[in-house]
């Protein structure tokens, strides 16, 4: 079993609260640190009622994390820090450079940036704290999705990047390697293929948006988490497969700039179910039950058998 570490994560909102919940329920030391007082003051509670919907205990899991405003008293006896904050590089960039004055010498530090080449958010970094720097890119809700991709970067020293890795898998995750720093890594660079292709056929009026969730829902997409792409490639036979991409790929989208249809709908103010309108039409209600299903189903899929 491994030895209980120090982690500190940087944010409290979305990402941040369910990485600190996945650490602290391993039996980790945890302190959560934001600069938003309302985002902290939410934190625990959001904690316990994951925890209530997932049927376990709350209290031994939050007795493991401790509140701290201040970033250099979060930091400064941590094993690991994970930075959990919003997209913005120069935002990424200086609290990194905080935390690697505050910071032991020997503490991992770790981006949750879903899309930034860590070794951009590493460029002001000292050679030593480059060297610490890696990506850990966590999938929302964090605590029920089991992928991490473990993002190497040039400077990245071999011992931190395996290292990495295997503290992910101590705590219940499953880690994935990526070992060249590309932005949006693996998963994200293969979700956006698809919503770029998706977007394109609503751009040329093939079809519209709850079409496209139609046929993803209740075609290929109920076989994706048993059977991935390359397994799907070997099934069906790679001699067809190259015959069917020589038909369609001349003829896929190749865009290298976001999609009309997106651009004009957030002009007008349409950004999903938090403004009650996106590409399709969401109550209250309807964007709740939506989140409840997603979770329910997530929490039934993580649930041990028998």
């Amino acid at each position: 079993m491994q030895q209980a570490l120090s982690v500190t994560v940087i944010g409290a909102g979305l990402m941040g609260h369910g990485i600190a919940q996945v650490f602290a329920r391993a039996g980790n030391r945890v302190t959560l640190t934001d600069p938003n007082q309302a985002a902290l003051d939410a934190a625990l509670r959001h904690i316990a009622r994951n925890l209530a919907e997932m049927n376990i205990e709350a209290e031994p899991v939050l007795a493991n994390i401790a509140i701290e405003a201040e970033l250099s008293q979060a930091v400064r006896t941590a094993d690991l820090v994970i930075e959990a904050a919003p997209e913005l590089l120069a935002l990424k960039q200086r609290i990194f450079s905080d935390v690697a004055k505050w910071a032991p010498e020997h503490a991992i530090f770790a981006s949750n940036t879903s899309v930034i080449p860590i070794t951009q958010i590493g460029e002001l970094l000292e050679a030593n704290a480059r060297a610490r720097l890696l990506g850990m890119h966590w999938w929302n809700p964090p605590h029920l999705i089991p992928l991490v991709e473990v993002v190497r970067t040039v400077h990245t020293r071999e011992d931190v990047f395996q290292t990495g890795f295997d503290i992910l898998a101590a705590v219940g995750k499953m880690p994935v390697k990526v070992h060249q720093d590309v932005a949006g890594f693996i998963g994200n660079r293969l979700q956006h293929a698809l919503w770029r292709e998706a977007f394109a056929l609503i751009d040329a009026g093939v079809c519209d948006a709850e079409t496209i969730d139609t046929v993803i829902k209740n075609s290929f997409g109920m076989r994706l988490s048993v059977l991935g792409p390359m397994e799907n490639a070997d099934l069906v036979g790679l001699d067809l497969i190259r015959e069917v991409h020589a038909v369609v790929f001349p003829d896929l989208d190749c865009s290298k700039t976001p999609s009309p249809t997106l651009s004009q709908l957030i002009k007008q103010g349409d950004l999903g179910m938090k403004s009650g309108k996106g590409l399709r039409a969401w109550t209250p209600q309807q964007a709740d039950e939506v989140r409840r299903r997603l979770a329910a189903l997530l929490i039934s899929m993580n649930a041990p058998v028998g």
